[in-house]
């Protein structure tokens, strides 16, 4: 039977993190059931990890399945029209390789993996931001085997969400946190033209903001780092883990170290065994610092417990931190005199606090340590004095009282390195083994992996045993004949003997079955049932989607106008305009927009919330209450239950449509329009618009680009005494706040009605130089955003300026000059019109 805990619960994979084929051998050997990795052939959101290239395939995935670890391979990208057969040859590949499941954020190409091979595992990336069981149940139809969960969920909504589906969900247990959603997050795109959804993350939310509230600079200390969280540490919570239902533990790091691997690793195998023994999995302190020191810019629960958000984000640094050592308490010439609360020896690393920012942190290796005047080599607390290179320290950098932290130990390094710098395995797998014998019978065999009962392999000896004349075969030396495994990477951990007759079985015959017992486990563990790939797919599938009818072709631009306010509303229906999406910040007001809207004979559609977590589907009955022309939708729950209600929506940038079979499979899940996903620049937005019917897109030419979308709360974290939403008093309601970046601009701050943050860029940014083209192309439907409430002539010049463009009565230079925006239109690789330096954040 199936490994159960004390909870009744199965015991959950461990899932491990691979940048190259030391970590590859770091997680085997520290006892991963799993890893998972990227190719360096793209579609991988880890483009800066080394990865792994398609000839290694074939050899890696047979070094993971001869250790019993299962592979999966991170396709978990956006992909483009123009790619879409590159990607299917690469899961055809993938297929063939026997790699055991796929990661994957786009839903189009989750349709076509399904396609080209219907036996190949896919799990649904974190970056699909599966966030509740109704989103999990909108993406049923692809076929999806696994969902990993979004970091931001607590243990509660984690439970809600597996006793409402029948899906396997895996969650993160460990490692760094993107402030943003993961899907969600286009700073790095908005700001230097790096996408995160193409894996060029460019860690805007690591550097340093001032905040500005009300139009002042608010000054917040030392803690300028607003957007960087802390490290998820969920050590403690694994027992409650497992309790939910979580069938997949997993580790942040594919860009971090072999030796991180090996340590976090190890110490979450042996907690999660802990745990199903029923034991308590308690975090020692040397535990803790070991794992403080191969990555840590703190550890907290993250929202394992819930929202804390002055947690969460410190603010007062976003760099590994290491261990908190102890603290200075006076300089002697180039000797620092300290009180050391963890031991520290020669050769170990550390950096005294300072401004970061200014450059005023001073950090190096211990070249000695005195204690009472006398040197000392080994590990050693209390209050002692550290010497260090020559010239490094002096009164002036180093100021007494200051904390010291350790970043580095050689020791722990060594250590850990020698867990997987080994030729004979370390970590062994736990077999269990029947064996049946009797008196002039051949000798039946049956042989399992210990996790894994259901699946065994069966065979006999053709020995015939003879009655014992004096030492009859009992259990306990049977076992431990059989269990001389050596250099294998087997233990075998029980042995399920059924003796008959006081047969004598020869120490020789034993050999010939252990020699056997270890062959058969070797093809038990390398053997995967055969797989179909079908080729051509990607090509068909386009075809099908280029006959579709459209349903307006021939027809004019139209403009579409989004507000976020009753003023900017008033404001455009006074200007005549006739399609409005209203996203506000209070839904309550949606009854008046409508009644507006409808006064003055416009259409109106409502945006939906972009996150719908366990418990918040009462918003989407409140919307419907509001007798609107429609939904904007901005995620697969709200899509779904518009489709069920018979709700006319449209599919907002949000859900990511980047090639035509996304966009199909949004419209056959009920929308009526899609709009383009800001990751596409011209050239891919026309190759997308070439491939669907026109009437289907809605393209946003104007707009101050959404950056981070979050559940951390900036308002709660400098505005307010309170922790979460539920003591924060709703500064939010009360400030106009933006954040200032280190060239001086301020990105607009907003919160909406699930007290969840965006930032938008401080620019805003016209798609205007392109829109011709794409009239050309036939596109109808073009969308100008609103952002900051304006006086209603300025209002108007925007969408005189726009309708204009649209008429062909004004050129895409004049309208973007004249309202001095920046020239852009939702970029992944350069500009619309020039470069830009994609460093240019940093």
């Amino acid at each position: 039977m199936t490994i159960v805990s004390s909870v009744g619960k199965p015991a959950p994979e461990l899932l491990a993190p691979a940048g190259n084929w030391e970590c590859i051998h770091a997680a085997i050997e520290n006892g991963a059931d799993a890893v998972y990795f990227g190719l360096d052939v793209g579609f991988n959101a880890r483009a800066r990890a080394v990865n792994f290239s398609m000839d290694d395939l074939p050899t890696l995935m047979q070094t993971l399945h001869r250790r019993g670890v299962v592979g999966y391979v991170t396709l978990n990208t956006l992909v483009f029209t123009d790619e879409l057969a590159q990607f299917e040859e690469n899961v055809a590949e993938l297929a063939k390789a026997g790699v055991d499941a796929v990661l994957v954020q786009d839903l189009g190409a989750a349709r076509l993996i399904r396609q080209i091979c219907p036996e190949l595992s896919i799990h649904a990336s974190t970056q699909m931001t599966m966030v509740s069981a109704e989103t999990i149940h909108a993406i049923e139809s692809l076929g999806i085997d696994r969902v990993v969960l979004a970091r931001e969920l607590s243990l509660k909504e984690i439970k809600k969400i597996t006793s409402a589906t029948t899906k396997p969900v895996e969650c993160f247990v460990h490692g760094a946190l993107c402030v943003a959603y993961s899907g969600q997050c286009l700073t790095s795109e908005s700001l230097g033209g790096r996408s995160a959804n193409r894996g060029q993350c460019a860690q805007a939310c690591r550097l340093n903001y001032d905040l500005i509230c009300d139009g002042q600079y608010k000054n917040l200390g030392d803690n300028r780092y607003l957007l960087s969280p802390q490290d998820l540490a969920g050590y403690e919570y694994i027992p409650q883990l497992i309790d939910a239902g979580v069938c997949s533990l997993k580790i942040e790091g594919r860009l971090k170290t072999p030796e991180y691997v090996a340590n976090i690793v190890g110490h979450y195998r042996q907690a999660i065994d802990d745990a199903m023994q029923g034991k308590e999995t308690h975090w020692s302190s040397t535990a803790r610092r070991e794992m403080e020191l191969s990555f840590s810019r703190g550890f907290s629960p993250g929202w394992l417990e819930g929202c804390n958000h002055k947690r969460l984000v410190s603010g007062e640094s976003s760099a590994k931190k290491g261990v908190k050592a102890g603290h200075v308490v006076r300089v002697r010439g180039e000797r620092v005199l300290v009180d050391l609360d963890v031991p520290l020896m020669p050769g170990d690393g550390v950096v005294f606090d300072g401004d970061r920012i200014a450059g005023e942190e001073i950090g190096g290796r211990i070249f000695q340590v005195f204690l009472h005047g006398k040197r000392i080599d080994q590990p050693t607390s209390g209050r002692v004095e550290l010497a260090f290179q020559h010239g490094l320290i002096n009164e002036d950098n180093v100021r007494s009282g200051i904390p010291l932290w350790q970043t580095d130990s050689p020791q722990l390094t060594k250590r850990l390195r020698s867990t997987f710098e080994t030729k004979q395995p370390r970590f062994k797998k736990e077999v269990e083994m029947s064996i049946i014998v009797r008196v002039g019978e051949p000798v039946q065999c049956s042989v399992w992996v210990k996790k894994h009962p259901d699946v065994k392999l069966d065979w006999s000896h053709e020995y015939l045993p003879e009655v014992a004349r004096k030492h009859p075969l009992s259990e306990g030396p049977l076992l431990e004949q059989l269990n001389r495994l050596g250099n294998t990477p087997y233990v075998l951990s029980k042995i399920h003997a059924t003796i008959d007759g006081n047969p004598m079985l020869p120490l020789s015959v034993m050999g010939d079955i252990r020699k056997s017992l270890v062959e058969h486990l070797d093809r038990l563990l390398l053997e995967r049932p055969p797989r179909i790939v079908a080729t051509g797919r990607s090509a068909l599938m386009l075809r099908e989607v280029e006959t579709k009818a459209d349903s307006m072709n021939g027809a004019k631009p139209q403009l579409v106008v989004l507000v976020r306010s009753l003023s900017q509303l008033e404001a455009v229906l006074r200007e005549g305009q006739k399609l409005v999406h209203a996203d506000f910040h209070d839904i309550r007001e949606y009854e008046k927009a409508v009644s507006m809207a409808h006064e003055a004979g416009a259409q109106i559609y409502l945006a939906s919330l972009r996150i719908q977590k366990p418990g918040e589907t009462g918003l989407f009955r409140a919307m419907e209450k509001r007798p609107a022309d429609g939904w904007l939708v901005r995620n697969l729950a709200a899509l779904d239950y518009a489709r069920r209600a018979g709700i006319p929506t449209i599919a907002d940038f949000s859900l990511n449509a980047t090639n035509p079979l996304t966009a199909d499979w949004l419209i056959e899940k009920g929308a009526h329009r899609f709009t383009a996903s800001y990751d596409l620049n011209r050239d891919q937005l026309t190759e997308l618009v070439a491939a669907v019917p026109r009437s289907w897109i809605e393209v946003v030419i104007h707009q101050h680009m959404p950056m981070f979308h979050m559940e951390h709360c900036v308002f709660c974290t400098v505005l307010s005494p309170g922790t979460n939403k539920t003591n924060c008093g709703r500064p939010c309601d009360r400030h106009d706040v933006k954040l200032r970046d280190r060239i001086g601009v301020e990105h607009v701050l907003h919160a909406d009605i699930g007290c969840r943050n965006t930032l938008y860029n401080g620019h805003a940014q016209s798609g205007s130089e392109a829109t011709p083209t794409l009239i050309r192309l036939g596109v109808q439907h073009f969308r100008v955003e609103l952002l900051r409430d304006a006086s209603h002539p300025e209002v108007a010049e925007v969408l005189s300026l726009y309708r204009n463009l649209l008429e062909g009565a004004l050129e895409g230079t004049e309208v973007w000059k004249r309202l001095k925006a920046t020239n852009r239109l939702g970029v992944t690789r350069g500009t619309l019109e020039h470069p830009r330096n994609p460093l240019a954040i940093l």
